[in-house]
C-alpha cells in the first residue's frame, strides 16, 4: 500500500526553500539577492588590459633599445596634437568609451541574475533562491485549483506578481477574492524574502 504523495506546489516548494517550519525563526532581512559571476565583464576588462598592456610594454622595450617607436603611437601623437576635440570621430569615439564606462560600473555595483528570487534564511549558513519561472508555475498551479477558473496566466517579478484567470462559471467578483486569497497564501508558504504585491485580474471565457 503505497503511501499518498505530497501536492506538487508542496513538493517543488520543499526542494526549492526547504522546509522552514518546526519554530525556526528566520531573519528575512539577511537573505539578500544573488551575485551574477560577470564572466562576460571580466572577460573585456582582462582582455583589453592584456591587449593594451602588451603593446604598451613592447613599445616601451623597443624605445629602450634604441629603436624608434611604434607607427601607431606616433600616428596617435599627432593625431591628438592637430585633431579638435569637436570632431565628429572624436565625439563618437568618446560617447563609445562613456558607454562602455558606465556599463562596466553598472554591472560592477549591480547583482544580477534576476531570475533568482531570494527566500528567507532559518539560519545564517544557509541560502536558498527559487527561479521566478518555477514560482509562476506553482502559482499558477495552486491558480488552477480554484473553482470556475478555466486557465491562469502568472507572471512573477522581483516587486510584483501578476495573476490573469479566466472563468468559465462563477461570478468573477467571487472568483477574483478567491484567487486573491489562495495565491497570497501560496506566496506566504514559498517564504520568499521579500514577497512581491499581488494584482489579481479575471475575466469571462469568450463563447464561441
Amino acid at each position: 500500500m503505497s503511501e499518498e504523495s505530497p501536492p506538487a506546489g508542496e513538493l517543488a516548494r520543499s526542494k526549492a526553500g526547504g522546509s522552514l517550519e518546526g519554530g525556526a525563526e528566520v531573519d528575512a532581512g539577511r537573505a539578500r539577492r544573488f551575485w551574477s559571476a560577470r564572466r562576460v565583464p571580466a572577460s573585456v576588462v582582462a582582455l583589453i588590459v592584456l591587449v593594451a598592456s602588451g603593446f604598451l610594454l613592447y613599445d616601451v622595450v623597443s624605445v629602450r633599445a634604441g629603436r624608434p617607436g611604434m607607427h601607431w603611437r606616433r600616428w596617435l601623437a599627432h593625431k591628438l596634437s592637430t585633431v579638435h576635440l569637436d570632431n565628429t570621430w572624436v565625439l563618437a569615439s568618446t560617447a563609445a568609451l562613456t558607454a562602455i564606462g558606465l556599463w562596466l560600473v553598472v554591472t560592477a555595483v549591480t547583482p544580477g541574475l534576476r531570475r533568482l528570487l531570494p527566500i528567507q534564511r532559518p539560519c545564517g549558513d544557509i541560502r536558498a533562491g527559487l527561479e521566478r519561472s518555477a514560482a509562476a508555475l506553482i502559482l499558477r498551479d495552486r491558480a488552477m485549483e480554484i473553482s470556475g477558473v478555466q486557465s491562469a496566466k502568472l507572471s512573477v517579478g522581483r516587486r510584483r506578481v501578476k495573476a490573469h484567470a479566466i472563468s468559465h462559471f462563477r461570478n468573477l467578483d467571487d472568483v477574483r477574492e478567491e484567487l486573491r486569497t489562495t495565491l497570497d497564501q501560496e506566496l506566504r508558504g514559498l517564504a520568499l524574502a521579500r514577497r512581491p504585491k499581488l494584482s489579481v485580474h479575471a475575466t469571462r471565457a469568450k463563447r464561441r
